[in-house]
């Protein structure tokens, strides 16, 4: 197993990619704290991985509060001494062009997408420091590297969070902390099912995004989880500030 003896923190993880990262992470042996504001479903994903032999506990948080982010770090350092990995995966969308977004929209987005990440890697970092080091992953996404029509202060807030990525990096590296982050293509989530709800036609915007991806399906949240597995361990030892791209070969280029 390749995260055993590791204890790792995993924000939204209630569901999408945070549920699927925190399963994958019990199933390689760490120790998972799972955090949400749902506090039903990061109960009910602890409670999936305890009758799987794994090991986890749930923490009621939300990262646009300074004081459930505080709150989070007590739990889990009471509940495993010391934090290995932290996975910076909660995360909202809010459809909007330059023109049309309100200042609440936009601020919601960058607060919990970019502050939010950043928020929670700072409440953590002085007690991996202290410890001699961690990982510090995060969910960024494609649209962090290309942009897309009405989707503004998603796009901001993901490239940003690609070179927060690479900032913590930098810092961290005399501390031992690695930083790195990975950029999802279009991947079967609560999520993405909420922006297909809001097309005029919802099956057919599946459907071309489907054929838009080179490897021909949507990805799934495993596709993602594992790749965050492979950063989280001692096989990326030597990889810090990177953004991995997993899109099935969307952003590689033109297929017609």
């Amino acid at each position: 197993m390749r995260l055993a003896g590791k204890s790792a923190v995993v924000t939204g993880a209630a569901s999408g990619i945070g549920r699927e990262t925190a399963r994958r992470f019990a199933e390689e042996g760490a120790a998972v704290v799972c955090a949400d504001r749902d506090a039903a479903g990061a109960a009910a994903v602890s409670s999936e991985i305890a009758a799987r032999g794994g090991t986890a506990i749930a923490v009621d948080a939300d990262i646009a509060s300074a004081g459930d982010v505080a709150r989070l770090v007590d739990e889990a350092l009471r509940a495993r001494a010391r934090v290995d990995v932290l996975v910076n995966n909660a995360g909202v969308t809010i459809l909007g062009g330059v023109a049309e977004l309100s200042e609440a929209d936009w601020q919601r987005e960058i607060d919990i997408n970019l502050s939010g990440a950043w928020r929670v890697s700072k409440a953590f970092w002085p007690h991996m420091a202290e410890a001699g080091g961690g990982a510090i992953l995060s969910t960024a996404s494609i649209a962090g590297v290309v942009a897309a029509r009405q989707d503004a202060a998603y796009v901001a807030s993901k490239a940003g969070l690609i070179m927060l990525t690479r900032c913590m990096a930098l810092d961290g590296a005399p501390h031992g902390i690695r930083a790195n982050c990975i950029c999802p293509g279009f991947v079967d989530t609560p999520m993405f099912d909420g922006f297909l709800a809001e097309q005029p036609d919802p099956a057919h915007a599946l459907a071309r995004a489907a054929g838009r991806t080179p490897l021909g399906r949507i990805g799934t949240p495993r596709d993602i989880a594992d790749g965050f597995v492979y950063l989280a361990s001692d096989d990326a030892r030597w990889i810090t500030g990177t953004a991995l791209v997993i899109d099935g070969g969307l952003t590689a280029g033109l297929t017609e």
